[in-house]
């Protein structure tokens, strides 16, 4: 867990991703990075210099008709003082068994999505972190490329204007193979998913796409990062480089990111 929140810490100093007073709500979906996300953000609470609240907040899908058990993270975030609630939203229901739909990751993704926003609100939060990581940030950046002909990506920092509500994404300096060796060594518990298309998704083609990228070239993930980071797209140039654990690698302060409600 170290190395994931000398990341984490980085990542929330380089691009002000939090203040004094921050409530931050994590989507916890139960698997290894939403886990990390929540831990590594009550760690950070100690020695960060800034205070700021965590809440843990979980949309059961109840996928079947059944609800998940989550008892073994409401046990783990209460051993780290984070109010943890778990919502069941059925939304899984409604998109595989109600609508059938015959791509319905994008219509699951639109429902959590807001059903988190108005769960943040409801408790007060004034901020959202979300637990993507470089590797989900550079398959998004291919996804975009090969699919929609289009260069973009994630913000690391995004303000809904219709929400008031600011998303964060702590982990984005970090690969998937480190956030999985955190969980690992520390022993944290995960909850499998239920979703009866897990796995089988496209971002499955653009995750087997880096994997091949970067057998060939071990550098690849951090060339990635240090282009986005240097260009600049959608808010990757570090707005205070050099302020996290070791030195930036954005060549000049940025604009904040740019506002938008689409994931209102």
């Amino acid at each position: 867990m170290q190395r994931l929140e000398g990341l984490m810490r980085k990542a929330v100093q380089e691009y002000g991703m939090l203040a004094a007073g921050d409530r931050v709500c994590v989507g916890v979906s139960g698997g290894k990075d939403s886990v990390a996300l929540t831990i590594g953000l009550a760690r950070l609470r100690r020695y960060l210099g800034i205070p700021f609240e965590v809440v843990a907040v979980t949309l059961d899908p109840q996928f079947g008709g059944v609800d998940t058990d989550y008892a073994a993270l409401a046990a783990l975030f209460a051993g780290y003082g984070v109010p943890y609630e778990v919502r069941h939203s059925g939304i899984g229901r409604l998109v595989m068994d109600v609508r059938a739909e015959q791509n319905p990751c994008a219509l699951c993704a639109k429902l959590r999505r807001g059903a988190l926003h108005t769960a943040a609100q409801e408790h007060g939060c004034n901020k959202v972190a979300l637990g993507h990581h470089l590797d989900d940030a550079i398959e998004t950046f291919y996804m975009n490329l090969f699919r929609e002909g289009r260069i973009g990506c994630f913000s690391p920092v995004t303000y809904l204007s219709r929400r008031n509500l600011t998303l964060i994404r702590p982990m984005l300096l970090a690969t998937e193979a480190e956030v999985t060796r955190a969980v690992r060594d520390a022993g944290l518990p995960v909850v499998k998913s239920l979703c009866p298309v897990d796995g089988a998704t496209a971002r499955e083609e653009a995750k087997e796409f880096v994997r091949r990228m970067a057998r060939e070239d071990p550098a690849f993930r951090q060339k990635m990062l240090g282009a986005l980071q240097q260009r600049g797209l959608d808010g990757w140039a570090p707005l205070y480089p050099g302020r996290g654990a070791g030195q930036g690698r954005g060549r000049a302060a940025a604009a904040p990111a740019a506002n938008t409600d689409k994931e209102a």
